[in-house]
């Protein structure tokens, strides 16, 4: 409900009134990425930095740039807020069309209102604030040739759903606030059946993080599914944060919950590496620290670890702003396993596994959905991390960019990665509502 003692000012005013303050990034490009990451000092402000391409979508026959010897086209176009992708075992492509539900519970205090007021207008300005279609549809391509001749609505009546796994005859879904699954035969083109409790997901009025995403184990026995943090740093009260910031592993079988790594500000893609078996995951860091913190991250995930959120970041850099502090959690604090830049939000992960493809053999694909608290703009784009021995080894390489035009308008924005059954990259773009394919180029 909007609050009648702030002023009302239009999205395209509010956002020319921040431009104009705001601290910038003062690092050289790529300092804050990779291996070892420049960690700077925080820059302290009253308002946030805000920087954000306004939403604007593609004109007709606009496509992202790629990099030398790819091609991009549309999979699959004139979608509703296509955020995440799973591909079945026939090749059939799911895709969630999805948004934020109602959250009836803000941001509390005068400063606490004055922040969710921007924030809300830049979302709208963003794109962001469009009711969800709460549905999963079906795309099939079955000629080959790269565009999905297929469309059907899959399963439709979710709340906010995001993560998608398919384990036998089952298939489970992640909404906003618990996991349910549905019978699933090979082929079907939608399913009516009614959806069946497994366990329920932290949600509630206030639910600042919505997304969550699911990954069965490879054995078909277990569920790890993300929970963003309810708040930025905790302002709202680390009570509001229970089983928050966090990667929870849930019992098929039983539907029991436990905690399986903790203090990851907000999570979304995992996947498994193929090369060691271990978990990985990509997170957003806090905000409100300046263009050049903190940064986003890519890294494996250890049963029981720690990984800082809120008390401190990339490690040990203790968050002054946390009260009150807790200098025994900073000294478990992991560092994260690669640093992808401050403010990219690293959403889409996907590793690697396919033939067509032979230059991103041993890494990892990375959607970045592309800041807000950050000048200049970072992410905006699709990378390609490289692995070595199981472990990145080397600075991101742009697959796909171009989503931001001259003028600074989004014409779309990367969420969702995958990798289809032919070994194209899949990308949902929820800008744009596309979700494109990318392939090597003819010759």
């Amino acid at each position: 409900m909007p609050n009648p003692s702030l002023p009302r000012l239009s999205a395209g005013a509010l956002v020319l009134l921040l431009a104009a303050c705001g601290d910038r990034s003062t690092l050289p490009v790529g300092a804050d990425v990779g291996l070892q990451p420049t960690i700077k000092q925080p820059v302290k402000r009253l308002i946030p930095t805000v920087d954000i391409a306004p939403a604007k979508g593609w004109p007709q026959g606009g496509v992202p740039a790629t990099a030398p010897g790819l091609a991009v086209q549309a999979f699959a176009a004139k979608l509703d807020h296509p955020r995440w992708l799973h591909v079945l075992p026939n090749g059939d492509v799911l895709v969630a069309e999805t948004n934020a539900p109602p959250r009836p519970e803000g941001h509390k205090g005068i400063m606490g209102h004055i922040k969710g007021y921007i924030m809300g207008k830049v979302m709208a300005r963003a794109g962001a604030a469009v009711p969800s279609a709460n549905r999963i549809t079906l795309l099939r391509d079955a000629d080959g040739d790269g565009v999905a001749e297929t469309r059907k609505v899959f399963l439709k009546g979710l709340n906010s759903p995001f993560g998608m796994a398919l384990v036998g005859d089952q298939l489970y879904v992640a909404n906003t606030d618990g996991i349910v699954r549905f019978p699933y035969r090979t082929g079907d083109l939608e399913i009516t059946a009614p959806a069946q409790p497994v366990a329920a997901l932290p949600g509630g009025p206030l639910n600042h993080h919505w997304t969550k995403n699911i990954l069965a184990s490879q054995d078909g026995r277990k569920l790890y599914a993300t929970a963003g943090s309810n708040s930025n740093v905790g302002e709202n009260g680390m009570d509001q944060e229970l089983d928050r910031a966090a990667i929870l592993e849930v019992d098929i079988a039983t539907g029991q919950t436990r905690l399986f790594a903790s203090g990851l500000r907000n999570p979304n893609g995992m996947a498994w590496n193929p090369q060691t078996g271990a978990l990985w995951t990509v997170v957003n860091e806090r905000d409100e620290l300046g263009s050049d913190l903190v940064p986003d991250y890519l890294t494996s995930v250890q049963d029981g670890g720690f990984y800082g959120w809120p008390y401190s970041y990339f490690g040990r850099h203790v968050d002054a702003r946390v009260k009150p502090a807790r200098p025994d959690l900073v000294a478990r604090a992991l560092v994260p396993d690669y640093a992808l830049g401050a403010h990219v939000a690293a959403l889409g992960l996907v590793f690697y596994t396919g033939a067509l493809l032979p230059q991103f053999a041993n890494g990892a694909i990375v959607g970045q959905h592309g800041s807000w608290n950050r000048k200049p703009l970072a992410g905006y784009n699709v990378v390609f991390i490289p692995f070595t021995e199981g472990k990145p080894s080397g600075k991101p390489v742009e697959v796909l960019s171009g989503f931001v035009d001259d003028s600074g308008d989004a014409l779309g924005r990367p969420v969702g990665v995958a990798v289809d059954k032919a070994g194209a990259i899949l990308v949902a773009d929820d800008v744009g509502n596309v979700v494109w394919r990318v392939t090597p180029a003819r010759r």
